[in-house]
């Protein structure tokens, strides 16, 4: 059965939202989702609803937060996959409709890490081997500055290179109105940023933020504006960091996979000039070079000359995260489901001041887990 999205709404995204409590903080975005879809809370069949509740401390997320989902009396499923936890709930929420289970589901997706003294190094870091990956693992960064030095020893590309990722991001996000990070940078400012984990340093690194997104699934959108899913995938797996391999086991080998399925899905063998918008879970400039190059948008070790060329930029021939991506918006729980509010708004033409002209068709990503990433490719048409 055909899946549609047909309603978007976030809240807007800062490190810390201490004027409402977590259910409010949802029900901005669930509001704001509804009104986009043009249906009230009945129009609603089931939720679908997930965060980083670990790193949170707060147990059984889907229970306490029900009245800012709106899930009272209506079938609920908790969705928690890590850091892809948001893409996760976009996918679920898309099989469910698919599936002709239900037909409208809402997936909904938060983060409010200022509630308690939940951090997500704290969380990341034991749940690797004590023995074995512990001591090299500091949570996210240091295993993506794995990542990183792969890359850079492999294609010699220099911290200048990576940091025009975030660079570019950021004059993205000035476009945005409800961007957490909006403040120029200049590469000097990325490289000159304190070190955390080499290569990566600072400003090369994702923030943690306070914030929320609902996304509506139909497989009945009348006259609505609509993106269509066409083409949906998730592949991961889980081995000792020290495995890690080019072609087995490494970082962006999930995201070929899964990339390559949903290209076969939507009928696509040359994304580059298929796709018109890639909303990419980027958490360090280092991987969203690494990982550009994974989805088939320019060949090994050219991801730098991408960037340089422009061709990422909003009126590039591949735009790449209009909304200021992970790099600008990070509510951890919900940011893989932002990626797909945010393909899906450049799909239906209505992204405001950072609209991509004539998007026909738009691809999201997610990333986290054990090596977990996920493709989700929208279009106008079904």
């Amino acid at each position: 059965m055909n899946v549609a999205i047909i309603g978007c709404g976030q809240t807007n995204h800062r490190s810390r939202r201490l004027d409402v409590s977590a259910p409010e903080l949802i029900d901005e975005a669930v509001q704001l989702a509804l009104s986009d879809a043009r249906i009230g809370p009945d129009g609603i069949d089931a939720i679908v609803v997930g965060n980083m509740e670990h790193f949170e401390g707060i147990h059984l997320s889907d229970l306490w937060a029900v009245e800012g989902t709106g899930g009272v009396g209506k079938p609920q499923i908790k969705v928690a996959t890590g850091g892809t936890t948001g893409s996760s709930l976009a996918q679920a929420a898309y099989y469910l409709v698919a599936s002709g289970f239900y037909r409208t589901v809402m997936a909904v997706g938060w983060e409010r890490l200022s509630d308690s003294e939940g951090e997500t190094t704290t969380g990341i870091v034991t749940a690797f081997d004590p023995i074995y990956e512990r001591p090299t693992l500091a949570g996210a960064v240091s295993g993506l500055a794995i990542l990183a030095c792969q890359y850079q020893a492999k294609f010699k590309t220099r911290a200048e290179d990576a940091a025009l990722v975030v660079v570019q991001a950021r004059e993205n996000a000035a476009r945005n109105p409800h961007a957490h990070l909006t403040k120029p940078v200049t590469v000097a400012d990325v490289v000159k940023s304190p070190l955390l984990s080499s290569p990566i340093r600072y400003l090369d690194m994702c923030p943690t933020s306070d914030g929320a997104c609902a996304v509506v699934f139909t497989s009945d959108p009348g006259d609505r504006k609509s993106a269509w899913a066409r083409g949906v995938a998730s592949r991961h797996n889980h081995t000792y960091l020290g495995d890690v391999a080019e072609g087995s086991a490494d970082f962006k080998h999930t995201l070929k996979l899964a990339a390559a399925e949903a290209y076969r899905l939507a009928g696509m063998s040359n994304p580059r000039k298929e796709i018109d918008v890639v909303e990419m879970y980027e958490p360090c400039t280092w991987a969203a070079l690494d990982w550009a190059e994974a989805l088939g948008l320019c060949g090994p070790g050219e991801a730098a000359g991408l960037w340089a060329s422009g061709a990422t930029r909003l009126d590039g021939d591949i735009p790449v995260n209009p909304s200021g991506g992970v790099l600008c918006t990070n509510p951890i729980g919900a940011t893989g489901l932002v990626r797909v509010a945010e393909a899906a708004m450049q799909v239906r033409g209505i992204a405001g001041a950072r609209q991509v002209d004539g998007v026909e068709t738009a691809m999201a990503t997610g990333f986290g887990g054990s090596f977990w990433n996920e493709v989700m490719i929208l279009g106008a048409k079904p």
